[in-house]
């Protein structure tokens, strides 16, 4: 905790609740946008995600980082499904196709920010 002393931040600090995040549908289920594209100097993004209706998908050029929080499912790299629980943390490379099952809370976060012209379906 800073002393009365130190001045307030500056400059590109984002501090966000969960419950004054935008809510949407992603490619692995619905969403709660932490941090993320718009927000000002930010070079990653790092979102909720209640895993429902997850859709195999890949990025040429961001890496993912799944954080388990809540629930238990599997997540499918490249067509090996492996078990997570709470307190798994899963890297997914760019390229690495990827879909995540069971009834799960995850943060994502991505490096960099994911843009929409990076997300690919193979099956399209």
């Amino acid at each position: 905790m800073a002393d009365e002393s130190t001045p307030p931040a500056q400059g590109n600090i984002v501090l966000r609740h969960e419950h004054d995040a935008p809510r949407e549908r992603s490619a692995c289920g619905h969403r709660h946008r932490l941090i993320s594209k718009g927000d000002k100097g930010v070079s990653a993004w790092a979102h909720t995600v209640d895993i429902d209706g997850a859709r195999a998908h890949y990025h040429k050029r961001a890496t993912e980082l799944y954080y388990v929080l809540e629930g238990e499912g599997s997540v499918t790299l490249d067509g090996n499904e492996q078990r997570v629980l709470p307190g798994t943390m899963v890297h997914i490379p760019p390229g690495v196709v990827h879909e995540a099952t069971g009834k799960m809370r995850v943060l994502v976060v991505g490096i960099p920010d994911i843009n929409d012209d990076d997300v690919f379906y193979p099956d399209c």
